[in-house]
């Protein structure tokens, strides 16, 4: 079984291009499993707005089935409630936004 922890290391790899932290640090990355083979996961955008959004999807979507090539299928759902907040980020993220010394 995949972990939640293992899906979101994968989601390390993609960087968000506006504000060059990955997404999984900038607390974009709401939800992740794997259930029975089949990996579901929740994310969104730092604004409804955000023009990266199918891009940020479509390669979150690509990263975990190239690193879980086993994986039965993979679901990436874009949500938007709860919207996302800078508190989200962890504290790396934070951090490197200034936000925490």
């Amino acid at each position: 079984m995949i972990t939640k922890e293992q899906i979101f290391d994968s989601l390390r790899d993609i960087i968000d291009p506006e504000i060059g932290i990955n997404i999984a640090d900038l607390g974009l990355v709401y939800t992740a499993e794997d259930k029975d083979g089949h990996i579901h996961v929740t994310m969104t955008m730092t604004t409804a707005a955000c023009p990266m959004g199918g891009m940020l999807k479509d390669q979150a979507k690509g990263t975990i089935k190239k690193r879980f090539p086993d994986a039965k299928s993979v679901e990436v759902e874009l949500v938007w409630s709860p919207p996302w907040d800078a508190e989200m980020m962890s504290d790396s993220a934070k951090k490197i936004m200034g936000r925490i010394k």
